[in-house]
Formats: structure tokens, C-alpha cells, sequence
């Protein structure tokens, strides 16, 4: 692994280089869409993206939990929590360039 994440930026640079919008607009750009993403979930709805994957809550229940370092027993707070699925595509290509990088191409 590289070790590189991929940020907000860097996502905003990629729309300025392969559209050409200007740099302030896509940002926005970005913003806008992640926004969306997030508001959706918020809502408690799937986010399906094509030949990507799609993000979903997951509500958990309360549960009882040990604390690692003493063994004590402590509540475990309902919640929701995000998942994702990546498509068959996604993983297909992230296999592949698995692959192509164990084989030194």
C-alpha cells in the first residue's frame, strides 16, 4: 500500500484536471455531492452508486461489551452504523490491481 488517502482536495483537483471547472467550483462541486451522500444516510435511506457500491445504515441493538484491560462488563449503547458494500465491479478491480501489482506490472 501507499499509504496515500484520498481527500476532499484531492477529489476537487481530479474534477478541476479531467472537467476543468475552476478550482472554487469544484469544491462546491465536491461539497455538494457529499453533502447529498450524507444527508440521504442521515435520513436512514441507501445510497446506491453504479460500479461503485452503496452505503447503508445499520441500526444495532444494546448489547453488553468487556472492557479489554480490567474485564468489566459495560452496556453497550444502541446505535446506527454506516456499511459499505462495494459492487462486484469495484472488487473485480480492486483485485485486479492487486494482481498487477504482486506481478510487477
Amino acid at each position: 500500500m501507499t499509504g496515500k488517502t484520498l481527500t476532499r482536495a484531492d477529489l476537487a483537483e481530479a474534477v478541476v484536471r479531467k472537467i476543468g471547472l475552476p478550482r472554487n467550483e469544484s469544491q462546491e462541486l465536491v461539497e455538494l455531492i457529499l453533502n447529498e451522500i450524507s444527508g440521504t444516510l442521515s435520513r436512514g435511506e441507501q445510497v446506491k452508486l453504479s460500479s461503485f457500491g452503496s452505503f447503508g445504515i445499520r441500526q444495532k441493538g444494546e448489547r453488553v461489551g468487556r472492557n479489554p484491560k480490567t474485564g468489566e462488563e459495560v452496556p453497550i449503547t444502541p446505535r446506527r452504523v454506516l456499511v459499505f458494500r462495494a459492487s462486484n465491479i469495484m472488487k473485480e478491480r480492486i483485485n485486479t490491481g492487486l494482481a498487477k501489482r504482486h506481478s510487477g506490472s
